[in-house]
């Protein structure tokens, strides 16, 4: 039997630790579209020079190039501006070299799989836990040209990385990729540069606490009038004192507005960007603020009164409820969404399937098991091979997006959400408990298994269920149980409990005194048979 890999133990998410609401900018004119494109346009410009710089830096980047960054956007718009534009170059510089990163594992894992599918014969077979030698001499000598091509972009990024290089498009890769296929992409020249140069503006400010309305730069009043700090080469534009320029109209924010109102009468931090969206011919705004985290409770606390064990899947979340001691209650659930269209109609998806669990699981005051699933290693060409139906499976699936939607959204209901390790819920699911909830009237299915394994490894309970009874003419006849017992409940060989009362006509009086004692009830084959006795003397009248 091969060896299993550890399981890692169940934990409580953590909740959000920011909130970010979205409304539109209505009954602005032409002119306030004028002023926020240019501003956006020369903040942009800036952006970009700053972020060169900082990747020309490299690694040897200290405290004073930042300030003397600082200093010099600071001429060309203002110190808020400027400290607005170098933490977001710092933001942008590191997310690159995350991703690059975990670019440089994926690459390393492409290599692993290929020099060891190349070590092997053609057409040896692989087992589950690594694959086995390629199908064709085609196909394996294709393979080993796809090594070296491998290799030579591992080396590559590795010296990048050693040397603290990193490539930044603003504006988008895809985006730019795209200005070379515009007919595939349904764009004129005209419609893609719109759309390059909306995504390469700067309008976004962080807020800072004590300030008034908690920003400075992006200021948002409690009622709704919106006003920007302009840089210095545009002050001439300002429609108000102290060169501000107020856009014409108000903004509501209809997503946690009692929120955001108790901040900015408060004056406290609030961070503002002003995007447009060229496809739509609108433009929005965006408020965030950061949130101190959510105190989590025990895991034992969670358990209380069972949970939810759900099962991700492509296209829907199966579900079932489970009592404190492993026990599936009532029906399986499916939250089914459609992850085809564009990304807001998927998005719009999860989201709605997240709702309907959501409230679910507030109806009966559960806790929510799920996965604590990572596809980044399952992704890659190289493991599945030719599998390409299943790569775009997973690929497909939704999981940090999903995972992160949900610990937000049960926060804000007051539920707790328990992570469980992924390894063999499916695989066990399906060998303990699909047959054994299988019915005439119920067909279950393997994410349903896969999520009563998925709850009970979030309660503390083994995915397998109990032993089978003994053999026949034991107590029980011969079977397997269905439900796990309760662990207060006393097994066969103990003595059954005393219960009060008559249950029957022909109890005799010193029912409840027999009832522990085992060895008054005078049955076959009973220790009280086998224990000393003497036989009573005959009668005299005989």
């Amino acid at each position: 039997m091969a060896d299993l890999r550890p399981i890692d133990p169940s934990f409580v998410a953590l909740g959000p630790s920011g909130v970010a609401i979205r409304t539109r900018l209505k009954a602005i004119t032409a002119a306030d579209e004028k002023v926020l494109r240019l501003v956006g346009d020369h903040l942009g410009t800036l952006a970009g020079r700053d972020l060169k710089a900082r990747c020309a830096a490299g690694l040897e980047h200290d405290s004073d190039q930042w300030a003397e960054r600082k200093r010099t956007l600071t001429q060309e718009a203002s110190s808020r501006w400027a400290g607005s534009i170098t933490k977001a170059t710092h933001d942008q510089w590191a997310l690159a070299r995350r991703a690059q990163l975990a670019h440089i594992h994926n690459l390393e894992a492409g290599v692993r799989t290929i020099a060891h599918r190349l070590s092997l014969p053609v057409g040896e077979k692989g087992s589950k836990r690594a694959p086995g030698g390629y199908r064709t001499k085609q196909e394996r000598f294709a393979k080993s040209r796809r090594l070296h091509l491998l290799q030579d972009r591992l080396i590559a990024e590795q010296a990048d990385r050693e040397a603290g290089r990193v490539r930044v498009t603003r504006g988008g890769k895809r985006l730019l990729g795209s200005r070379h296929h515009l007919k595939a992409a349904n764009l004129t020249e005209a419609e893609w540069c719109e759309r390059w140069e909306a995504k390469r503006r700067f309008l976004q400010a962080d807020g800072e606490s004590g300030k008034r309305y908690g920003n400075e730069t992006i200021r948002v009043t409690p009622a709704g009038e919106v006003s920007i700090k302009l840089p210095s080469p545009l002050a001439h534009l300002a429609n108000a004192s102290r060169g501000r320029y107020v856009l014409t109209g108000t903004v509501v924010f209809h997503h946690r507005g009692d929120e955001w109102a108790d901040r900015v009468t408060g004056n406290r931090a609030l961070a503002y960007r002003i995007h447009e969206d060229v496809q739509r011919g609108r433009w929005y705004l965006t408020a965030s603020w950061s949130i101190p985290p959510v105190k989590t409770v025990p895991p034992q606390a969670a358990r209380t009164s069972g949970l939810i064990g759900v099962d991700t899947n492509a296209d829907h979340l199966a579900a079932w409820r489970l009592d404190p001691h492993g026990n599936p209650c009532g029906e399986p659930r499916r939250f089914f969404f459609d992850l085809s269209g564009t990304a807001d109609h998927r998005d719009a998806q999860v989201r709605h399937a997240l709702i309907r669990l959501l409230h679910w699981a507030a109806q009966h005051q559960l806790a929510i098991g799920i996965e604590d699933l990572d596809f980044s290693a399952e992704k890659t060409r190289e493991k599945h091979g030719r599998r390409k139906r299943f790569r775009k499976l997973i690929s497909g699936m939704p999981v940090s997006k999903l995972r992160a939607r949900l610990v937000s959204m049960a926060t804000e209901l007051g539920l707790t959400i328990v992570a469980v390790d992924p390894a063999y819920t499916s695989k066990w699911g399906a060998q303990h408990w699909q047959k054994p909830l299988t019915s005439n009237n119920r067909k279950t299915t393997r994410h349903d298994a896969a999520a009563v394994a998925i709850g009970r490894r979030a309660l503390g309970h083994p995915i397998r269920r109990r032993m089978a009874p003994p053999p026949h003419d034991q107590s029980d006849r011969a079977g397997h149980r269905t439900v796990q017992a309760r662990p207060d409940v006393l097994v066969r060989e103990e003595p059954r409990p005393s219960v009060p009362g008559q249950r029957t006509r022909s109890v005799c009086p010193d029912v409840r005194a027999k009832a522990g004692d085992q060895c008054a009830q005078h049955r076959s084959g009973h220790a009280a048979e086998h224990g000393s006795w003497q036989q009573d003397s005959l009668p005299l009248s005989l």
